[in-house]
């Protein structure tokens, strides 16, 4: 497995964007392409074997105070794009400047890994196969994806960057169904071994097997403990909840109104850090500035907000590294790389700290409700327990729940030791990696 635009190609590409622009005042082009192979299984079968490509160049030129962009999927003529903008800014683009990003060292994150290289269609293959049988030995049935991919980023601009960067990326993504029941997992990162499929595979099916004949949880409060996938759902709307450069130029959110205050217990500490040696790492964003760590929370306490080259300018500040383009938005400054710091508590001690509550495996249709008070709606999913005094008892069905997330933040009292990560929907590079989270008073149901 090898980058699919590679190194060479990819900055010819953006440096012969940037010279398309000549003309402007200022010009920056990247180049992001991810190339994906994806093994996918369900019941007995791998049913599908998937390779995608996914490429998008585009440009950026400012004339006189006008900004405007335009972007093609065609790497080989990538002038195209740079007349096209110069034509739309020259035409009436938006107002307003804030600069391209200046030359500089990037830091050195552990990209590539080569196991993944060694994870080939036969190799995930010969997974899947062992999944689907543990499964089936255990009266259930595995539905799944086992894949690996390379994502590149080439950045040039008039202030001198010239940057590229390719990364390994291995994930998977399991459910087992058993009778009524059912369990998931699912994990990302740079390695392949580091996901653990056996042990993981292992775990779900056992989970499934139990979870048969869920019963139904009554309404109420509850002591819980929130899986990593459950706790990592929460940090996919740290966006939402004010931690943007455009929240805090605009006044409202964590960071512009209550910054420095305790809003969740001591031991939460959130972070936006694309150098750690979990999620998906890299160097630097599309604007070709270095990436650096953002303190969300620290021991509980609201922090910083990430930023890009726009939101920076406005906000008198340097760019955190933040740039991002979703499909179909417009240009923003978002959190990619959430990490919640790990504790030191093994899972049997955070499930043997509960007299009697529930055990929630992961959330599922979650939607914002009200940012301002970072309260969420959505409901439990897959293997959920019942927990009796500190041991796991019986499956539950999945419950609709209404909760801040803050308040239920401040009400931790133990952290996992033990991380997972997920994907960010619709965001490029975007991971969230989280560990469980043992919180007192969880109410299920409606809100009274």
């Amino acid at each position: 497995m090898r980058p699919y635009t590679g190194g060479d190609r990819a900055v010819e590409a953006v440096e012969r964007a940037l010279a398309g622009a000549a003309g402007a005042d200022e010009a920056e082009a990247f180049l992001t392409v991810r190339s994906g192979e994806y093994t996918r299984f369900a019941g007995e079968r791998i049913h599908q074997a998937q390779d995608i490509v996914e490429r998008q160049l585009m440009v950026r030129v400012v004339v006189d105070g006008r900004t405007a962009r335009a972007a093609t999927s065609r790497i080989e003529e990538p002038e195209t794009a740079a007349r096209a903008a110069l034509d739309l800014a020259r035409g009436g683009g938006a107002k307003g400047t804030y600069g391209v990003a200046p030359a500089g060292p990037y830091p050195e994150p552990d990209l590539w890994h080569a196991d993944v290289e060694e994870w080939d269609a036969a190799a995930r293959s010969a997974e899947a196969a062992h999944v689907i049988g543990e499964a089936k030995a255990a009266d259930a049935r595995a539905y799944g994806m086992f894949g690996r991919a390379v994502t590149e980023l080439a950045v040039a601009g008039t202030g001198g960057v010239r940057a590229y960067a390719a990364a390994t990326e291995a994930s998977g993504a399991l459910t087992v169904k058993a009778g009524e029941g059912s369990s998931y997992w699912c994990d990302l990162g740079r390695s392949a071994r580091a996901l653990g499929l056996r042990e993981a595979a292992s775990r779900t099916v056992g989970e499934a097997a139990r979870a048969r004949q869920p019963v139904e949880l009554p309404d109420g409060v509850h002591d819980v403990v929130l899986g990593p996938l459950a706790a990592g759902e929460l940090l996919h709307f740290f966006g939402a909840f004010g931690f943007t450069g455009q929240a805090l130029a605009a006044g409202v959110g964590a960071v512009a109104r209550t910054p420095g205050e305790a809003v969740a217990a001591p031991c939460v500490t959130v972070a936006d850090d694309a150098l750690a040696g979990v999620g998906l790492p890299f160097p630097f964003d599309i604007e070709g500035t270095p990436k650096r760590r953002v303190a969300f929370l620290t021991e509980g306490r609201v922090g910083e907000a990430v930023t890009d080259l726009a939101t920076a300018a406005a906000l008198g500040v340097p760019s955190t590294g933040h740039a991002h383009i979703a499909r179909e938005e417009s240009p923003l400054a978002i959190p990619a790389n959430l990490v919640m710091s790990p504790g030191a508590t093994p899972y049997e001690e955070l499930i043997a700290g509960v007299e009697r509550g529930v055990y929630v495996q992961r959330f599922w249709y979650t939607r914002v409700v009200d940012p301002g008070r970072t309260t969420i709606t959505g409901v439990s999913r897959d293997g959920c327990f019942l927990i009796e005094n500190g041991r796991i008892t019986r499956p539950v069905a999945g419950k609709r729940f209404t909760e801040s997330v803050f308040g239920l933040l401040s009400r931790v009292d133990a952290v996992g030791d033990t991380l997972a990560t997920q994907s960010l929907m619709n965001v490029w590079n975007g991971a969230a990696s989280a560990p469980a989270l043992r919180v007192r008073g969880f109410r299920f149901g409606p809100r009274p």
